[in-house]
């Protein structure tokens, strides 16, 4: 087959890694996939070129920075005209925002082609967009996001959703359930594996002394919060504990803290030493409040600490919840940073435990949740429709 992924994310983040990776699979099973996503920094240019097997078509956007994220009329017209003129079997948009629903819908009405939409963060109404600080911006994008996330779901002729709570919301707006695949993330088993911890802190240059707890990516500001203040009372038993931020987070978590020099955001970091980082970790954590943007989402932060083999200590928030209750992958807290600080004490204080829970995770990131086992759901689900 030849397939089109659309994704709104510029390259490098968010659900590109998602569309990428089962593209990487898909193209491993002999069918061909381009995956359209928004330039890093390119406002006129478009470029094509190969990543693992996949074509990646790169499209220009006028926006900056996190405007650059799927609302840009320049970057949607720039795909319609592209696929003028082109042929695919199957077109699967990633999220429901113009610079893929237009492209996407071009496709579906002019070209008939089945089209699948995927969901996987619940933006609008009720979700994320209430998490924004700003009352005026939340206020103003709260309609718009909705809009888009649920006028157009009826138009796919099959749906992805990464968490059972999104299955129940595309059920809600008249989306059959035979229509829809369940779909989590899957884990990247090349990029992350157990490595032994002290020469991972050694080659990243942290001391190997002391428990270190990881977080990887982006939070909400009041998780951030969730996570400083249970941060403080691990500290209050074990001095030497220590908070290591992987990559891009949009908190500064040390103002939050008691111990700022505790804390060590790495910003971004290079592929070459990614799995260091989460090796040189005793324990991870998913400190997240129980809200609609935390449960209708899967967090692929979890997969990444699933496929380096690190036990993890979750809140009982959504899909995550139910994965740990079902499998002795980590411990769940309740939304309290007391809790969370005890559940990470648990596991310092049985290392044993702990090395049984991570070697659990890779367990399934080998299996249940390798990208191969999920795109073999997608192809199936593909070869229905063509």
């Amino acid at each position: 087959m030849k397939i089109l992924f659309l994704c709104l994310n510029v390259v490098g983040k968010g659900t590109y890694w998602r569309a990428l990776y089962l593209g990487r699979e898909l193209v491993k099973r002999g069918h061909s996939v381009t995956l359209l996503a928004t330039a890093k920094e390119s406002r006129l240019r478009l470029t094509v070129r190969q990543v693992e097997g996949v074509t990646l078509v790169e499209t220009p956007d006028l926006f900056a920075g996190s405007l650059r994220s799927g609302w840009d009329p320049w970057n949607a017209l720039r795909r319609v005209a592209w696929l003028r003129g082109q042929t695919f079997d199957v077109v699967h948009s990633f999220e429901s925002r113009p610079t893929v629903l237009l492209p996407s819908l071009y496709a579906k009405r002019v070209q008939q082609c089945p089209l699948v939409l995927d969901w996987a963060d619940w933006f609008g109404r009720g979700g994320s967009v209430e998490e924004r600080s700003n009352p005026l911006v939340r206020g103003l994008l709260r309609p718009v996001e909705t809009f888009f996330e649920e006028r157009f779901r009826g138009e796919a002729d099959r749906t992805t959703v990464i968490c059972s709570l999104l299955n129940r919301r595309a059920q809600a707006l008249g989306v059959a359930s035979a229509t829809i695949l369940h779909l989590p993330n899957g884990c990247n088993t090349d990029r992350f594996f157990p490595v032994e911890r002290d020469a991972a802190r050694q080659r990243v240059g942290l001391s190997l002394a002391g428990l270190i707890i990881g977080y990887c990516g982006t939070i909400f500001p009041r998780d951030a919060e969730l996570m400083a203040a249970a941060f403080d009372r691990v500290r209050a038993e074990q001095p030497d504990a220590r908070l290591l931020v992987i990559g891009y987070c949009p908190v500064d978590i040390r103002p939050l803290v008691a111990s700022p020099k505790a804390v060590v955001q790495t910003g971004y970091v290079a592929d070459g030493q990614i799995n260091d980082y989460f090796n040189s970790c005793d324990i991870c954590w998913l400190p997240f409040h129980d809200t609609n943007a935390n449960r209708g989402r899967w967090p692929m932060k979890l997969n990444d600490y699933m496929a380096a083999g690190r036990p993890t200590v979750a809140t009982a928030v959504g899909d995550v919840a139910d994965l740990i209750r079902q499998e002795p992958i980590g411990l769940l807290a309740e939304v309290d940073p007391s809790s969370l600080a005890a559940q990470t004490k648990r596991l310092v204080d049985d290392p044993s435990l702990a090395a049984a829970m991570g070697a659990r995770g890779r367990e399934l990131a080998v299996s249940r949740f390798s990208w191969a086992s999920l795109a073999g759901q997608l192809e199936t689900l593909y070869t229905e429709i063509v």
